[in-house]
């Protein structure tokens, strides 16, 4: 169940004209009263002759107790309670038993005989409109002080003796919602997204990475918005509003939001935050483009590198330090939707939408220790686009597999701190990184499984004695999985590398633990890896000799085609 507190407004019969009218869709099916402050308001969309005038002036009747430069100018007060899609459809009954719960809660009309004159208005299924006008009986002004979190309150309880899908509780720093008339405008216009929400997103993928302001503003224009800037009398500049080309109001004038009013930490202060801790670290080294490393697969082994690092930060160090991991992972995560192949860009594009709400809460970060994970998606956004194949193929499912365990870590610490919307929200981000991970891992990993399954009968029993020498206790488990062929072969290419097998194994599988993992073996096959500094990209490395000696690799055959070329005349 969602309350949501409207803005307040001054004309009763205008938000009447609206609750009693067809809706921008004809969405609205018959308007009717559930509940009112004494039970017999009129009803203009039932009772014969009753009209939309008559309830105003009802409603807006203890007005007229207080002298007119009295009179609050905003005195219209509106709360929408709507239900999940997954809910029961509630009667006339029981919605205006909500109406009325909600009303005493939020103060509006408390059990003192004295309360707001209101009217609850039902023109769907699944949800109800209360208005009330801001005027007790008595002529006081009503005390519904932070009325939207008292809703809210209420809300959780009704959910449960309803029997209501359950919502998890908010703690002030989830972005914006749409409103109506964006949600309205933009299937109006065949947007699969409300112009907020992507500008939200276009915003969020220009601060990942990005080091100063003029950077920022540069990636803002490259992605097609609309920029205008606020600047002080001294020229500084304060803040920032971006809109969408193509969205405009109905004087054909771009709607610009404020970065603000897109989400908490979207204003520039709070985005500057960022790159001005990096900047004064006297410890921080250059981070400009030139250290960005060749290629996409180099900057997704550095990203993977990156994440393991959060990943002890977010488990055992300080709050603010893991909060600052935390909110990082979200710009790893833009930065990788970014640049993905087609295969996986639209689950990695979910998981950042939905990480973006795990990425805020009231633990405030403590910016400049998350520079490396800075730094990762920096490198991820001019490393380039991967093609989804060879190397940067196999180094996307490398590092999605290693930033899947950072946002279940991520869930975890907010698990721990009882953040109930931000862990939900990492768990679905993860959910749509496994999906990613099959996408991307298909290919490479059946490239290793094929190599595990040519290995002699007597390399492979070594590879499985290494395997019981390092893990004894999942050994088992991992012999039954489909990928204990391609961590074979994974453990032949560590040994033919001249690295002792067992020992490196036992590191890998010492970094965290692996019981949220749904293959173990992938989870081994990318570890080792990226220790031991092996191609991601097995097809890339020489097969290993299954009769050579231990620590062998297979000789290059000498060429029996003839050089045809004539020789250089001396």
């Amino acid at each position: 169940m969602i309350p949501q507190v409207h803005k307040q407004g001054s004309d009763t019969h205008g938000l009447l004209k609206y609750l009693y009218g067809k809706g921008t869709h004809e969405e609205h099916i018959d308007p009717h009263l559930v509940a009112s402050f004494d039970g017999m308001a009129p009803d203009p969309g039932r009772a014969p002759g009753a009209t939309k005038r008559d309830l105003q002036k009802l409603l807006d009747q203890p007005l007229q107790l207080l002298d007119p430069g009295q009179r609050p100018e905003k005195h219209v007060w509106h709360l929408s309670v709507r239900n999940s899609a997954v809910d029961r459809i509630l009667s006339d009954e029981e919605w205006g038993q909500i109406a009325r719960r909600m009303v005493a809660a939020t103060g509006i009309d408390p059990d003192d005989g004295a309360g707001c004159r209101w009217a609850a208005v039902r023109h769907a299924d699944d949800h109800i409109h209360i208005i009330a006008t801001l005027v007790r009986e008595d002529g006081r002004r009503p005390n519904h002080h932070r009325s939207g979190k008292r809703a809210q309150a209420e809300a959780r309880l009704l959910e449960v003796e309803y029997d209501l899908q359950r919502v998890n509780p908010g703690d002030g720093t989830a972005a914006k919602r749409p409103t109506s008339a964006e949600r309205h405008k933009a299937e109006r216009q065949g947007r699969e997204q409300t112009a907020r929400e992507e500008l939200r997103e276009t915003v969020r993928r220009a601060v990942a990475g990005a080091t100063s302001d003029g950077e920022f503003f540069d990636r803002l224009a490259a992605a097609g918005l609309l920029v205008r800037k606020r600047l002080a009398p001294s020229g500084d500049l304060l803040g920032y509003k971006v809109a969408l080309a193509d969205d405009h109001n109905r004087d054909g004038e771009p709607v610009f939001y404020p970065g603000s009013k897109l989400a908490p930490d979207l204003s520039l202060p709070r985005i500057r935050e960022r790159w001005l801790a990096a900047q004064q670290d006297p410890a921080a080294g250059p981070d400009d483009r030139a250290s960005t490393p060749s290629g996409p697969a180099r900057a997704r082994r550095r990203a993977a590198a990156a994440a393991w690092q959060a990943i002890l930060i977010i488990d055992h160090g300080d709050d603010r330090q893991a909060a600052a991991h935390i909110a990082a992972a979200g710009e790893v995560l833009d930065a990788l939707a970014k640049t993905s192949a087609a295969h996986t860009r639209k689950q990695l594009s979910e998981a950042a939408r939905a990480f973006e709400r795990a990425s805020r809460s009231h633990v405030r970060s403590e910016r400049g220790h998350d520079r490396a994970l800075r730094q990762a998606a920096r490198d991820l956004i001019y490393g380039g686009p991967a093609l989804g194949r060879g190397e940067d193929g196999a180094t996307t499912a490398m590092v999605i597999d290693m930033v899947a365990f950072l946002v279940i870590a991520a869930a975890h610490w907010h698990g721990r701190k009882n953040h109930a919307q931000q862990a939900a929200a990492a768990r679905q981000a993860a959910e749509h990184l496994r999906a990613a991970y099959q996408s991307a891992a298909q290919h490479p990993m059946a490239v290793l499984r094929h190599r595990g399954r040519r290995l002699s009968q007597p390399l492979q029993r070594r590879q499985v004695t290494h395997l019981h020498q390092a893990v004894p206790e999942l050994a088992e488990q991992i012999l039954a999985e489909p990928g204990w062929h391609a961590l074979a072969a994974t453990l032949a290419d560590v040994e033919a590398a001249g690295h002792e097998p067992a020992a490196l194994l036992a590191e890998a599988v010492a970094r965290r633990e692996l019981d949220t993992a749904e293959s173990v073996s992938d989870v081994l096959v990318w570890r080792l890896r990226r220790l031991a500094d092996l191609p991601a990209d097995a097809s890339a490395m020489p097969e290993v000799d299954t009769a050579a000696p231990q620590g062998t690799r297979r000789p290059k055959q000498p060429s029996t085609r003839r050089n045809t070329r004539p020789r250089k005349p001396r």
